[in-house]
């Protein structure tokens, strides 16, 4: 990707003007490996992203595929990453690889190369990244994003029970904190910022109660948690009220769970951005 190319921000905020706020997640569980018909192996993994590339490339905002799944079966499973990647590339769709990595220094550094620098052979237009050793400890991440035309999505507010522990607490609470210093490195950037926020579309009036602005932030927010865990098109109206065109909703199982026919993918795909679109845009 050329240093010239379009930012992040941009693409991403153009990308759903025209496909809508729906980002697909691929995350190859064993459960639905086996829902599939398709042995929890990386061939059977490589099958499974096949259908769903050929379902919902082209057809949506953005994929999210979940590295974990890949990296349980080895070199042959990040093999497929890595050609998945490339393929969405080619295809036009923008990848936001779910890494969460957060790290110092020159591990940091040796992240970002490997998921943002161009030629890397898991480099994503977009990775999700933890600020929990500090916003700061992120630079490496972030100045290799800003050469390449790519972003970041720092974790703010996190739907599991245990995140408030940290996230909540303090004066300011730290997740206040995070979204303070996102809004910082988005200033005067248009349409957007380069670096989202993660906020779980289940955390209701979460931000309200602890003072967070998230429209502040000047960020698409990726906001995980609608389906399998719960919510639906209406919490996240409610919950990201004032940012409905910044708001991008991955959802994994409530798709994946229509395949192994791609047609059924995409025809369950273009209903959830349908109703999506409908109660956030409307």
């Amino acid at each position: 990707m050329a240093i010239d190319s379009p930012r992040f921000g941009a693409r991403l905020v153009a990308a759903m003007q025209e496909r809508g706020p729906l980002c697909v997640g691929i995350d190859p569980h064993p459960e639905l490996l086996a829902q599939w018909g398709l042995p929890d192996t990386a061939d059977g993994v490589a099958r499974f992203t096949d259908a769903v590339l050929e379902g919902v490339a082209g057809e949506v905002a953005a994929v999210k595929p979940q590295s974990a799944f890949f990296e349980r079966h080895g070199s042959a499973g990040i093999a497929v990453l890595e050609r998945l990647l490339a393929d969405l590339h080619s295809s036009g769709t923008l990848s936001v690889l779910d890494v969460k990595r957060g790290d110092i220094g020159s591990t940091m550094r040796a992240y970002a190369q490997a998921y943002l620098q161009d030629g890397a052979p898991l480099a994503a237009d977009a990775i999700t990244v933890t600020p929990y050793l500090g916003t700061g400890a992120l630079a490496p991440a972030l100045d290799l994003a800003r050469e390449t035309g790519r972003g970041l999505f720092v974790l703010a507010l996190t739907s599991n029970p245990e995140a408030a522990a940290l996230q909540h607490a303090g004066e300011p609470p730290v997740a206040r904190s995070v979204v303070d210093d996102v809004a910082r490195l988005n200033a005067g950037v248009e349409p957007v910022g380069d670096v989202g926020l993660v906020v779980g579309a289940t955390v209701g009036d979460t931000p309200a109660q602890l003072g967070i602005d998230l429209a502040a932030a000047h960020a698409v927010v990726l906001a995980p948690g609608v389906g399998a865990q719960g919510a639906q098109a209406e919490d996240v109206a409610l919950t990201f009220a004032g940012l409905e065109r910044r708001v991008l909703v991955p959802i994994s199982r409530g798709i994946l769970s229509a395949g192994p026919a791609p047609e059924r993918i995409r025809a369950i795909a273009a209903r959830f951005s349908a109703e999506l679109t409908s109660k956030l845009w409307s």
